[in-house]
Parts: C-alpha cells; structure tokens; sequence
C-alpha cells in the first residue's frame, strides 16, 4: 500500500541479477514510480544521459563499467546530482568508503528488505528535494519554492497557502494521477474536513490556472482524484 505520505518519481535500478533487478522493478510499479533497468554499466551510463531520474539505484558488481567507475562518470562526465543509492554485496567499510567517495549518497548491504531500499529512496528524494531543486515546473506553469510565487506564461498567479499547498503535490506529480484521499490527507492530515473542501479548492485553482489559457493543465480523473500535466506535449 503506498504511504499518502511518499515522494513518487521516477527511478534507475541498474543491476546485473536479472532476479533482483524484476524484484525492485516490480516493487516501485507497484509503489506508484516509474522504473527503467539496465544490466550493465554502458546502458545505465546510456540511460543517464538520455533522462532524467530522481534516483538511481546502483549495484557495485557489473559487466562493462563497474558501478564504483560508472557512478563517477554520472557524477564527473554526466555532471549529474542525481542521488545514487549503491545497493551490493560488499560489505566492508572500505568498499563502502570507496562507494561514497565515488560519489554515492547512500549505501545499502545485499541481503535487503525492499521496505528499506524505498525508505532510504524516499529519504535521498526528500534530501534532494529540499537542498536542490528551487523550481516546480509542468508546461508552461512554474512554483518557485523559495518564494512561493507561481506563473504561468510570465503572468503571475495569486494562490492562498492551501492552493500553494495543493498545487505543489500535482506539481511534484505530474507523471501520475493523485488521489482525492492523497490531497485530503497531504493538506490536512488526519483532522476533518468539510466534504467539498476540496472540490472548492481545486475549482479555485482551475479558475487561476487553466482560465485564462489556452489548454488546460489540471485535469479530473473521475472516481480516482485529478492530475496536473500538459496533455498537448503528451
């Protein structure tokens, strides 16, 4: 069941065990991000620099470029900051010294629980979240979370602190439909609240939004919640 609470983004497990790399590609489908695999360096190093991830999940052992090598390259060649949890069999605290000195943000011991690789996941997303990223962008819409202003083709958007609040958890979204139940707890937690609190909500966001431009950026998705994304660039 996916915590109301999660970060859901978009993930790289590159993993030469064929096993364990469908076991987490698996897991995270089923958590609500998406997954890409790779089973060697050169098609994770590939992948990299083709997309863009959230996070990527590397295991130490494999063919081609190894994952100490391999995680260098994202962090020197690539110029990436993409938080790079390593997930191997190498457990001694030189391996691991060697792994965070390559560039990793984190460092997992093979056997694992998946509960734990997400939970650290979510940790490095939130880490990320806070220390780097400055801006929110879907099309045209952008949330500066510094100062919490919002435009839309250059023209500013007033919004209150719940609609901030609420558009920030679309923003953050975008990729994947979210839930009536997910905004309602996101907002106000487990206290009550009024049954069209956010259906009014949300109809004042689609007023400041959507309104005044050409295509709409908010959509319902009707009996699940409502999805924030660009369906023209679709």
């Amino acid at each position: 069941m996916t915590n109301v609470h999660e970060i859901h983004g978009r993930v790289l497990i590159v993993e030469d065990n064929r096993d364990i790399a469908a076991l987490l590609v698996d897991f995270f489908t089923e958590q609500g991000h998406i997954a890409d695999y790779a089973n060697d360096g050169l098609t994770g190093l590939h992948l990299v620099s083709a997309n863009d991830y959230d996070v990527i999940i590397l295991d130490l052992a494999l063919p081609g470029i190894d994952g100490i090598d391999l995680c260098k390259r994202i962090r020197t060649a690539l110029n990436s900051d993409t938080p790079i949890l390593m997930l191997t069999a190498r457990d001694s605290l030189n391996e691991k010294l060697i792994g965070f000195d390559s560039g990793a943000d984190d460092y997992l011991v093979k056997p694992f629980e998946l509960l734990e690789v997400h939970a650290r996941v979510q940790a490095l997303w939130r880490r990320s979240l806070h220390s780097n990223r400055s801006e929110l962008a879907v099309s045209n819409l952008t949330l500066d979370l510094k100062t919490l202003t919002v435009e839309r083709s250059d023209q500013a958007i007033k919004l209150n602190p719940v609609r901030l609040k609420i558009l920030r958890l679309l923003m953050e979204n975008s990729h994947r439909v979210v839930t009536r139940r997910e905004l309602e707890t996101y907002v106000w937690g487990d206290e009550p609240t009024e049954s069209d609190a956010l259906r009014t909500h949300l109809s004042a966001i689609r007023q400041a939004v959507d309104k005044p431009f050409n295509n709409k950026l908010l959509h319902t998705v009707h009996g699940i919640g409502y999805r924030l994304f660009d369906e023209t660039a679709a």
